[in-house]
């Protein structure tokens, strides 16, 4: 009997061509997609195409699955998304940090909410389009290394991934280029071959974060804009903000002052509402402290360890000796100093193209 599958369909065109290359491997393929949110929640353009979450999308995934004889659900994960995932982005803006969602979700929803609806519909494995790969090293431990193509690669944002998970996870896009999904979609007439694809957030809808921030507190009764002081790193106040929320370190842009010289996001001091500016030279550092560490790859780091590390998605990674501080916090010391190393991103760690492990930036 053919091994079951319970596989992500996003609407998208890498899901679907996942979806496809399992069947043609032998799999029973189960089809689910998973409504993390409505727009009556988080505003926008509630017709904007190309979204995870809208009905082109569901209908899009479920006729492809039709296409492929596989049976399709909609799993509905908007009461948990809203209190794991939206309220946690909220209040790490609120506090003068700027998180990452999508490694949230991943980590602490979707593949716990995917595997328990594998379980119950009789799935030996989900799947997922992700352009990663997952392995084994010669001990057995499986591992996540990064997609082959370099423009894609989507590693960064699996680090939170456990091995109880990945023992159950295929992620068959990960030895293959974009342009080659493409070609095998069109090949196969999926209707999703020429799906526009997005890297922003899929809650923002209409990518505009002060928007979005704004009307999430208005409906909550509360208010996120305090207006305070744009201060210069040597004291002088240089402007007036609408709140410490709508900026993050190393912005430049937004902040409505004039000064000789270009002036960047250094710091957010929330005790005092203050947003700090100052030159780009001020935005480099050599180290940081990283908590909340997930390692992958390795079973724990008990002594110091060289990696690359990225500290944010489209960082390319960067030499950097790992020092442990406890089992799940770290100090990354940079070969060079580093720009911009922004609180509440992740700091990934790779051995070549290994996904060692990561965390969260103190």
């Amino acid at each position: 009997m053919a091994e079951k599958v319970l596989v992500a369909m996003s609407g998208g065109v890498d899901s679907s061509v996942a979806a496809l290359l399992l069947k043609e491997q032998g799999y029973d393929i189960v089809g689910a997609h998973t409504k993390l949110w409505n727009y009556d929640e988080v505003g926008g353009d509630e017709h904007q195409d190309g979204r995870c979450c809208s009905l082109d999308a569901i209908n899009d995934a479920r006729l492809v699955c039709d296409a492929l004889g596989a049976p399709f659900y909609v799993l509905d994960m908007a009461d948990h998304f809203r209190k794991m995932v939206i309220e946690d982005f909220v209040a790490e803006y609120k506090a003068g940090r700027t998180p990452n969602p999508c490694i949230r979700c991943n980590s602490r929803l979707r593949w716990t909410e995917f595997l328990r609806k594998a379980e119950e519909v009789g799935c030996d494995h989900i799947a997922t389009g992700h352009y990663a790969i997952i392995d084994n090293d010669a001990t057995g431990r499986r591992r996540i290394r990064m997609g082959i193509d370099d423009t894609r690669d989507q590693s960064y944002v699996l680090w939170g991934l456990r091995q109880e998970a990945l023992a159950k996870t295929v992620m068959p896009l990960g030895g293959l280029l974009k342009s080659e999904v493409r070609d095998i979609a069109r090949r196969h007439d999926l209707r999703t071959a020429e799906t526009k694809e997005s890297r922003e957030i899929c809650f923002v809808a209409d990518n505009d974060y002060h928007r979005f921030l704004r009307e999430w507190e208005e409906k909550q009764g509360r208010k996120i804009s305090k207006p305070g002081e744009i201060v210069h790193e040597d004291g002088r106040v240089l402007g007036q903000h609408d709140g410490t929320a709508f900026f993050t370190i190393g912005q430049r842009r937004g902040m409505g002052i004039a000064h000789p010289t270009p002036l960047y996001v250094s710091g957010i001091d929330v005790e005092h509402n203050r947003v700090i500016v100052a030159g780009d030279e001020s935005l480099f550092a050599r180290e940081a402290v990283v908590n909340d560490v997930n390692w992958v790859s390795i079973p724990a780091l008990s002594e110091t360890l060289s990696a690359s590390v990225k500290i944010r998605y489209q960082h390319r990674p960067a030499p950097a000796r790992l020092e442990p501080i406890s089992d799940d916090s770290v100090r990354i010391v940079f070969s060079d100093k580093q720009r911009a190393i922004t609180p509440g991103q992740s700091a990934v760690f790779y051995d070549g193209d290994v996904l060692l492990g990561g965390g969260v930036i103190e």
